[in-house]
């Protein structure tokens, strides 16, 4: 029986921004999806940051996965596309979002849900000099390295002015001054060596709330010793060297300390009025009651960036939250051409404010009430919140494989396919094919399948090299810009492996069904992620073929050139040699985790920015440095590819587990038995590991097997050149390059070269 094709494309729906509003959005889409709606996610960051824990996160009541909600997770879950990018203009009239880095991007819909910052913008210095609130990364970012700051020198003085009195400026006074005083504390230290300013420019605190909160409030920082300097409306902020700064105020009052944080009133970035859209005067987007701009109407935003028309209310995260589902309502409903749903925020909204020690004032209307109880029930409530995107998970679960099952007939089925290099077939079954088939030879093959390489070589007439290569696997990213980077980087890195110039390559692609000019837009966004790396490597696209199939799929096949003096093979390496990794080790176990709901944002992001990084300059490096034999690391895992090196030379090695690079969250995701669906048939290498009962219970064990993508060069160098070696690719980028392990003495005696793993 013949399988349907998955719903063809025909709509795109974009979002900006990964808001709260957004967050629900994302989470009901994946449990209410419409065929033929492409979602695009475009956000500069993979994990939002919940306000609302933020305080009590500074406070150190709260881990950085309790307060962060993980886009990539969502993305998975609603199928979306997720772009790691800042989108810095609208094409109204071509209906597409111009990107910082990416190339524009088509919408038929589009929501804007990315928040608002603090404004700066008419107070000199306070842009160039103060640390705004919000973003809140770039704000954690600064905090991390201040607590870090205050714990290796505790018996240092620091000073921290906050400028703005409203809920954020108190709650962050409140919670930083709880965080720096319990550091003192453990550390025995005086806690006059934190001072805290607060700037306020009225004469009462918290503006927008009832007296008896204000006064409160008041009294509470008093209480901690917080300096309030209040009727002080900050005019400047200047520099007096690298790590102090001078607050200026209207009155003339002037004070020194090491960090300014700004939490003033909300501002929206310039470009959104730039683009065309009715803003109010502020800049924020003027929406209807169903948070449909009033000037375009396929259009939506939420959250602080919209205001909607003749309703006045704060620029708060509850209403952010409760836009959520109506906007998610609305974005169908516009789609399947239905009447939209009307949101109306509340007139009261309950607001408590943590003051550091597990303890919160309330705020509603006239009401006011200070209890421990209220911050038990915020933290109740904040969490009730996170656990709905926390809480996402596959029902398919990947069994957990030990290093002793070698059943494939009994294990096989329990894996879930996966894309990358992890999606190739393994090492024993293509050696078992090639020798059934009768394959001629030829002189002009230097390198062929009679003795297998990264690559292929030819003899060409005026004696120069050939070399060629092909590779193929369906998208390991829903992000078809970013995959045609990594999977350029992946197919010319056999090409680097030989130590060869690549030359050319043509393209294979299948792209997912859809409308012509969706089918355009998949094949735009990923062959300007191919053409971005060819540039880098100065390598041109000459040709290729596209099909439309029921996923996106990228392959390249690549020739370029070498001389014999400069060849790199994986046979040559000689007693005493050092190997050489230069990438971290686990994109199978992190992207089969992925694929299963079960991987951090984080971690993906990490793994990404490794598969980024092209081995052309490390390949170089090796030249240099005499390699005497090369390989990169790819789907075999990196044992395969080393047993395939010391087949080819004939010498054993010993290999220093504890020495290689775990990239982030692999170990995790082994323990929990997460592996790729080549690991398996990788796992049978293990056969070559002299003492492998002694070590397969170590945790690194496992990531020998995992199949990479975009994965390291592994070579092996003259021991006295090798410290050198590593040194140099350190400093050209290639941070978790390693020293391995070392090619013991040839032992003739020894029927196969074995492995030794310390």
């Amino acid at each position: 029986m013949m399988q349907s094709k998955p719903s063809p494309i025909i709509h795109d729906l974009v979002l900006i921004g990964g808001g709260y509003s957004h967050a629900i959005t994302l989470k009901l889409w994946g449990m209410n999806p419409i065929p033929g709606v492409r979602l695009t996610l475009i956000t500069d960051t993979s994990h939002t940051p919940y306000s609302g824990m933020l305080p009590g996160y500074l406070a150190g009541f709260y881990s950085f996965d309790d307060i962060h909600i993980d886009l990539r997770r969502l993305a998975r879950f609603s199928q979306a596309q997720l772009y790691l990018d800042q989108a810095i203009n609208l094409d109204l009239i071509n209906n597409k979002v111009i990107c910082d880095n990416y190339p524009p991007v088509d919408f038929d819909y589009l929501s804007i849900n990315i928040g608002s910052t603090p404004e700066t913008v008419n107070i000199p210095g306070a842009s160039q000099y103060a640390i705004t609130a919000k973003p809140i990364s770039r704000f954690l970012t600064v905090w991390n390295a201040l607590i870090e700051m205050v714990i290796n020198e505790p018996h240092q003085q620091y000073s921290i002015s906050i400028v703005g009195g409203g809920a954020g400026g108190v709650e962050l006074a409140l919670n930083i001054h709880s965080r720096l005083t319990r550091i003192l504390q453990k550390y025995n230290q005086s806690l006059s060596n934190i001072k805290i300013y607060l700037f306020h420019p009225g004469e009462i605190l918290l503006n927008s709330h009832n007296y008896w909160v204000s006064k409160r409030s008041k009294i509470v920082l008093q209480q901690k010793k917080i300096q309030l300097f209040l009727n002080e409306r900050v005019i400047k902020v200047i520099s007096n060297n690298s790590n102090s700064y001078r607050v200026y105020c209207d009155t003339g009052l002037a004070v020194d300390c090491n960090f300014v944080f700004w939490v003033t009133q909300a501002s929206a970035p310039s470009w959104i009025k730039d683009s065309g859209l009715k803003t109010d005067n502020k800049g924020f987007i003027i929406v209807n009651n169903n948070l449909q701009s009033i000037s375009h109407a396929n259009i939506f935003a939420a959250g602080d960036i919209a205001t909607i028309q003749n309703t006045s209310y704060p620029k708060a995260g509850v209403f952010a939250v409760r836009q959520g589902k109506p906007l998610f309502k609305n974005l169908q409903k516009i789609i399947l051409e239905e009447p939209l749903i009307s949101y109306q925020p509340q007139k009261y909204f309950l607001s408590l404010i943590g003051t550091g020690d597990k303890r919160a004032i309330a705020s509603w209307g006239h009401l006011g009430w200070e209890s421990s109880i209220l911050w038990y029930w915020k933290n109740y409530i904040d969490r009730q919140f996170m656990q709905q995107f926390q809480k996402i998970s596959s029902m398919n679960k990947n069994q957990i494989i030990t290093i002793d099952s070698l059943d494939l007939k009994t294990n096989a089925k329990n894996l879930i396919p996966c894309a990358g290099c992890g999606s190739k077939v393994g090492y024993s079954i293509l050696d078992k094919v090639l020798n059934r088939l009768e394959i001629k030879q030829n002189n002009d093959i230097l390198v062929g399948l009679n003795n297998p390489d990264d690559a292929a070589i030819i003899i060409l007439k005026n004696q120069n090299l050939l070399v060629q290569t092909i590779d193929f696997f369906p998208s390991i990213i829903n992000d078809p810009f970013i995959f045609g980077q990594i999977t350029s980087n992946h197919c010319l890195s056999d090409i680097f492996a030989m130590g060869a110039t690549p030359h050319s390559v043509l393209a294979i692609v299948t792209l997912p069904y859809g409308l012509e000019n969706k089918l355009e837009e998949s094949l735009y966004q990923l062959l300007s992620g191919v053409i971005k790396i060819l540039n880098q490597s100065q390598v041109v696209l000459i040709g290729g073929h596209t099909i439309e199939s029921s996923e996106l799929a990228l392959g390249l096949s690549c020739n370029g050139f070498i001389s014999s003096s400069n060849l790199l093979k994986k046979s040559g390496m000689n007693s005493g040699d050092q190997l050489i990794l230069t990438k971290g080790i686990g994109t199978g176990t992190l992207f089969a985790a992925d694929m299963n709901y079960q991987a951090k944002g984080r971690w993906i992001d990490n793994a990404v920015e490794s598969m980024l990084l092209s081995n052309q300059q490390a390949a170089k490096i090796f030249l240099e440095f005499e390699a005497t034999a090369c390989t990169d690391v790819t789907g075999f895992g990196l044992l395969g590819h080393l047993v395939e090196m010391i087949k080819a030379s004939k010498i054993s090695v010993s290999l220093d587990l504890e020495n290689i690079i775990i990239l982030e969250g692999a170990l995790q995701t082994t323990k929990q038995g997460i592996t790729s669906s080549l690991y398996l048939q990788n796992l049978q290498t293990s056969n070559y590991i002299l003492n492998r009962e002694e070590v397969k219970k170590k945790n690194k064990f496992p990531l020998l097997f995992d199949p990479q993508t975009s994965g390291g060069l592994l070579a092996s160098i003259p021991s006295n050149k090798a410290d050198t070696c590593l040194l140099k690719l350190i400093q050209s980028g290639f941070k978790d390059s390693c020293i391995i392990g070392k090619v013991l003495e040839k032992n003739v005696a020894v029927a196969q070269p074995f492995i030794i793993i310390n």
